[in-house]
């Protein structure tokens, strides 16, 4: 199935154009990420966290004022997907499930006549929180590394680097957006989590497999046109995978919407993350990985010119 039956966009004439879109994004999100900062789920930051699902409607107000009264008055405490649900997280440590035994108490005491039910409960110590959190970064940083050795092995060290530079702007651009929309957006959770984390390395392979696919591509029309350019080569083969790159895309798009939609509050942060991630992918696979490589191509040869000379 062809989308577009043949078309002859100009993707990399403009290229220097979309670098700079691409480094507005990234510096933009980056920004956010420093003056705005980030939320650590209960996973990377250790403590205890509860989400309570009432039967009645209920004010964060008047829980803080329970937990108050209880010594847990500097919980953060917000809704969780509905004026019912409230998620409550603690830095407080005690042994076993003392703090969250603290908080229900303190909520049945402090409202008698509204039930509630517990929907999610988790306490992560200090230690394994930062544990998790340097695991994390390492399982990011050790896929770029994977990724930057396969591509170069299958085709060249100039392709490897373009693949790499084009997910690192995906990872950035991604994790910025996150930093400013978490807490804007009702009903919305983007703490950073193990779910996050899971949706950014799915996204990172998402991502290099489209940019292989338009990469190989590239390869079998260099051996077909060896007389054409290297610039027309990669522009006809952007245009000849565009359909199957707009089309695998666009699935996977809209999967990810419907869960964001329908999926519960537990997907939702990686729902959004990944369909976040998807546009982006999809973009730098054409206008930062490709571009990159013909630059970096343009740049050796004429060096290598410039040293035959």
């Amino acid at each position: 199935m062809r989308l577009f039956k043949k078309t002859n966009i100009d993707f990399l004439g403009k290229r220097k154009m979309w670098y700079i879109v691409s480094t507005i994004m990234v510096l933009f999100g980056m920004f956010s990420v420093i003056f705005k900062g980030i939320t650590y789920g209960i996973d990377f930051q250790g403590g205890t966290e509860l989400v309570l699902a009432f039967q009645q409607k209920i004010a964060v107000s008047e829980i803080r004022v329970a937990l108050n009264k209880v010594g847990l008055g500097t919980s953060e405490i917000k809704s969780y997907g509905g004026e019912n649900n409230v998620l409550i997280r603690t830095s407080e440590q005690a042994e076993g499930t003392a703090v969250a035994d603290k908080i229900k108490n303190a909520m049945q005491n402090a409202f008698p006549d509204k039930k509630f039910d517990v929907l999610k409960e988790d306490k992560i110590g200090p230690k394994i929180g930062k544990e998790l959190r340097n695991d994390a970064m390492l399982a990011v940083l050790w896929s770029f590394v994977a990724i930057l050795a396969y591509v170069a092995i299958r085709f060249k060290f100039a392709y490897g680097f373009g693949a790499v530079i084009a997910l690192m702007h995906d990872v950035f651009a991604t994790f910025g957006f996150l930093s400013l929309l978490n807490g804007l957006i009702p009903g919305l959770n983007l703490d950073i989590s193990q779910e996050i984390i899971a949706a950014f390395l799915t996204l990172i392979g998402v991502s290099v497999n489209d940019t292989v696919i338009i990469f190989d591509r590239i390869r079998e029309n260099e051996k077909i046109y060896r007389s054409m350019p290297l610039f027309e080569v990669m522009n006809k083969s952007l245009n000849e995978t565009l359909s199957r790159t707009i089309i695998t895309s666009s699935t996977i798009f809209i999967v990810l919407i419907i869960l964001l939609l329908f999926g519960g509050e537990v997907n939702r942060g990686f729902a959004f993350t990944m369909a976040f991630g998807i546009v982006t992918g999809t973009y730098s696979s054409i206008y930062v990985a490709s571009a990159f490589v013909l630059d970096w191509t343009r740049y050796k040869n004429r060096k290598t010119a410039t040293a035959a000379a």
